[in-house]
């Protein structure tokens, strides 16, 4: 009985469906609790070789208008001046500059991440993609996961009162995880 070679998987390109992808972040509020919010407008491109992780790259582009934290006049205030500035700089951008295997379905991505005008590097540890699948419409899909963490001080998000009893209102550190779906293109 013979057996067939699985086909290896070849390099494509991708598009991140909006519909189906989100840009999540967790960060402390009060020094008691964490507030989580989310990006529901994503965009960008996956171009993906499993043969070699290095000829690989990711662009992403969120819209800051999208935030949602549940809470309208928190929203208003995270796009205010004080916070994103979303009149100013209406986009968070990222941009690959090394992408590295890190075991059998994982990555280390390095990339620029600018927001506020404010570049800076970041490394995001990303699981999948997902096995390719045809959708009920013939397009071919695969799935992936991202997490990070970032000082908002290093993108001049700088805002802060002081509590009263000491502490700070916001913490520093926010805890970024993204899912996307992924259409192939090419």
């Amino acid at each position: 009985m013979s057996s067939t070679p699985a086909a290896s998987p070849t390099a494509a390109t991708y598009t991140i469906e909006p519909a189906h992808s989100s840009a999540h972040f967790k960060v402390r509020h009060l020094m008691i609790a964490n507030v989580r919010g989310e990006f529901s407008k994503i965009s960008g491109t996956v171009k993906a070789d499993p043969a070699d992780p290095g000829a690989s790259s990711v662009t992403a582009e969120i819209d800051v208008n999208s935030i949602n934290t549940r809470e309208p006049d928190r929203d208003k205030h995270l796009k205010s001046a004080d916070f994103l500035d979303a009149a100013k700089y209406p986009a968070i951008k990222f941009q690959s500059t090394k992408i590295e295997a890190d075991g059998p379905e994982a990555y280390n991505v390095t990339g620029d991440l600018t927001i506020r005008g404010e570049t800076r590097q970041v490394v995001l540890y990303v699981t999948g993609p997902t096995p390719e699948i045809k959708d009920p419409w013939g397009y071919t899909r695969r799935g992936a996961e991202a997490i990070g963490k970032i000082s908002r001080k290093d993108f001049g998000l700088t805002y802060n009162p002081i509590l009263e009893g000491g502490g700070v209102m916001v913490g520093d550190e926010v805890e970024i995880s993204l899912e996307v779906e992924l259409v192939k293109t090419a």
